[in-house]
């Protein structure tokens, strides 16, 4: 099953060009990974598996760096997608309620403070279960010229996406989509019926037309098996190009939702995930999302020496806990690492 992947990291290991930047491998980025192989990796030895990602994200990535990004719900509550994970959806009785959609000037307030706070990306989110031609989209894309007029990252994540909404909120200057998998093809049945897999590829492939980068990835810790995680991630390092965003969360058990009595995720689970993500997918920025709260501050910092070079930051992801800006700092500046300046931010995505 290791076929081909002893070969993949010998690749990475002839140097990394130049300081902070990224080695152009031949063939570094695979599209034909199977779920045997992704699962081979999953189970290697841990320091193992932790030293081929670090080989790995030290070929593409500058080794102390860390991108500070910030998300905001500009919608909250009343989602009509009956996620079982999530506290924003109509099916559940939880503490969060439906709210009106925040105004223009709110959402710019708070990117200021995000981008003062070092933050060089900013996402918007909304509890929609697909965007709707109207004032509440046009608003959203006032939001957006308005985040980059600041010079920040701008990215979203609303809901399925036709073609021409897409290309909309490209020319609005929408640099990037979060639109998550979630989980594998199968698990998926069990987490979500309001929505299938396929209209969730179909979205990304919308964003990827429109010429907006892809921010795609999953929550482990729903029930599912190892197999679906690195199902997960073969279905997004076979799209092509690959995700220049990955997110790896681990669930929140919010009250009132169907999952809110599964144990939480053992931290070493989510360590292995940050590094066959960082593997299978070399120059994509893996980042390091919800799920933080529970983490010790050494399981954090396996996670970002094992690949993740992002984390969001700020004391909320949407409606869920988040370690506050204090604790980050704090964290990065004990480890030694510096936050990523917005235009190696910028490259870094690219």
């Amino acid at each position: 099953m290791l076929e081909g992947i002893e070969r993949e990291t010998a690749e990475h290991k002839g140097g990394r060009g130049e300081p902070g930047g990224r080695a152009p491998a031949a063939g570094a980025v695979r599209h034909d990974w199977t779920v045997e192989q992704a699962v081979a990796l999953h189970d290697l030895p841990l320091f193992e598996l932790i030293d081929r990602a670090r080989s790995v994200h030290r070929a593409f990535h500058g080794e102390h760096e860390v991108q500070l990004c910030t998300l905001l719900s500009v919608k909250t509550g009343g989602c009509p997608e009956d996620c079982a994970y999530c506290p924003q959806s109509s099916h559940y009785e939880t503490e969060v309620g439906a709210e009106r959609m925040l105004d223009v000037g709110a959402v710019l307030a708070a990117a200021e403070r995000a981008r003062g706070g070092g933050s060089t990306r900013f996402c918007m989110g909304a509890a929609w279960r697909e965007v709707k031609d109207g004032p509440a989209f046009e608003r959203v894309l006032d939001m957006v010229r308005g985040v980059k007029a600041l010079g920040l990252e701008a990215c979203c994540t609303l809901g399925m996406l036709t073609d021409d909404q897409a290309r909309r909120l490209k020319e609005a200057g929408l640099d990037a989509y979060n639109h998550n998998l979630d989980t594998s093809r199968k698990a998926y049945k069990s987490i979500v019926s309001t929505r299938t897999y396929d209209e969730r590829l179909v979205t990304l492939r919308n964003v990827r037309r429109a010429g907006i980068t892809v921010c795609s990835g999953g929550i482990i810790g729903m029930g599912e098996s190892i197999a679906d995680r690195c199902e997960m991630l073969v279905e997004l390092a076979r799209l092509d190009p690959q995700p220049e965003s990955v997110p790896i969360n681990a669930l929140v058990r919010s009250p009132g939702t169907p999952l809110e009595s599964l144990p939480p995720v053992d931290p070493i689970e989510f360590v292995r995930m940050i590094a066959v993500a960082r593997l299978m997918m070399p120059r994509a920025m893996v980042r390091l999302s919800a799920g933080r709260t529970e983490l010790s501050r050494e399981a954090q910092l396996l996670c970002m020496y094992a690949g993740a070079n992002s984390i969001f930051y700020g004391d909320k992801l949407l409606t869920t806990p988040n370690p506050g800006p204090d604790e980050d700092r704090a964290l990065i500046e004990k480890a030694g690492l510096q936050p990523m300046a917005p235009a190696a931010a910028h490259a870094a995505r690219r």
